[in-house]
């Protein structure tokens, strides 16, 4: 995707001040980025809290300012990502029916964030924003043409990198790490790890702000492009929806709950510092390269895939498998759950509009 103006058009915002279905977009579109910097960022930086390396008022800031400088810096490098989410869809050419079912697809994404929450799972803000607005698009179109497969097949392709390549990845990094310094004197090594430990934190932060940034951003283009009748390829993405939903995602990283951190820090395997490097390195890694390549992944599955194989590398028995399987049921959940709200609320919202 190519970047335009830094400061919203005069034409959008009479369209949007005017139009209220776009505002409400737009409005929707930044909820669910709050939402997502919300429950995603405990993720990011779980294991700094849990092997004490930050407090977690103060890893939870880190993480919201390099969450902002991951939406701003890695959207100007590459929009692969955002290209995929705007190519995915056809909501049709009614820009009334397109634009209420977006709108629809958009409150499954923060239906399922609270009900995630609820139950303190770490839940994939990335699927449940993939699998509403193509619930709500078929349910727009009034059937599957609405789904552009050929796009569509990489979510399924990053969902396969997410939990192999980040718990591969986890796996090879702590054994490596462990083997390279197996005869070090580990209070030696205590203080150059939590520095380590740190930067992985922020590095892990950086990502998820690349990575789920960009499926935003993508939302909110595809909302103007509605309104407009342009398609996504005749108009450039102004720098200001960029620079929106940075702010928008670090607030909510700055304000989120610390029961997620618990979850994935704490409770489904018990790191030592070097091993807590390792996982967020191996996360921030795996969603690096699917950032590069345009898939869109959730970056909760890369680093929960990535802690599973950093405790695995001891035992298998080192990994609390129970937790573990709640959190592989919700990320498969997330797609006919969202899926069908989304299709439900449009069916609905265009019986009533």
């Amino acid at each position: 995707m190519d970047f335009g103006s830094w400061l919203p058009s005069g034409e959008f915002l009479n369209t949007m001040f005017t139009n209220p279905v776009l505002l409400i977009a737009v409005l929707l579109t930044l909820a669910g980025v709050f939402v997502n910097g919300w429950t995603d960022a405990p993720n990011s930086i779980a294991t700094c809290v849990a092997s004490r390396c930050m407090r977690p008022r103060a890893a939870l800031l880190m993480s919201a300012f390099f969450d902002f400088l991951g939406v701003f810096v890695m959207s100007v490098i590459s929009g692969a990502v955002a290209d995929t989410m705007a190519k995915m869809l056809d909501f049709g050419s009614d820009k009334h029916v397109s634009m209420v079912a977006l709108c629809a697809g958009l409150v499954a994404v923060v239906v399922w964030a609270v009900v995630a929450w609820a139950f303190g799972l770490p839940s994939s803000q990335s699927h449940s924003l993939i699998a509403g607005i193509s619930g709500a698009a078929i349910a727009a179109v009034g059937s599957f043409s609405a789904i552009n497969f050929g796009e569509w097949k990489k979510v399924i392709y990053g969902l396969g990198v997410s939990i192999i390549v980040g718990a591969l990845l986890g796996f090879i990094y702590t054994r490596g790490i462990g083997l390279i310094f197996r005869r070090a004197d580990r209070r030696k090594l205590d203080r150059p790890f939590k520095l380590s430990q740190i930067g992985s934190g922020a590095f892990m932060s950086f990502m998820h702000g690349a990575q789920d940034g960009q499926k935003f951003i993508a939302i909110m283009f595809i909302a103007a492009c509605l309104t407009s009748g342009k398609s996504t390829s005749e108009v450039e993405v102004p720098y200001w929806m960029m620079l929106a939903v940075a702010i928008v995602m670090a607030l909510g990283s700055a304000f989120c709950s610390e029961r997620i951190i618990k979850s994935v820090g704490m409770d489904m395997v018990k790191m030592e510092r070097y091993e807590a490097f390792s996982a967020d390195f191996a996360g921030a890694t795996c969603v690096l390269i699917a950032t590069l390549t345009g898939l869109p992944i959730s970056t909760t599955h890369a680093k929960t895939a990535a802690i599973m194989g950093t405790g695995a590398s001891k035992r298998l028995t080192n990994v609390n498998w129970g937790l573990s399987k709640r959190l592989i049921y919700s990320w498969f959940i997330v797609f006919p759950f969202c899926g069908a709200i989304g299709y439900a609320l449009t069916w609905l919202a265009l019986k009533i509009f």
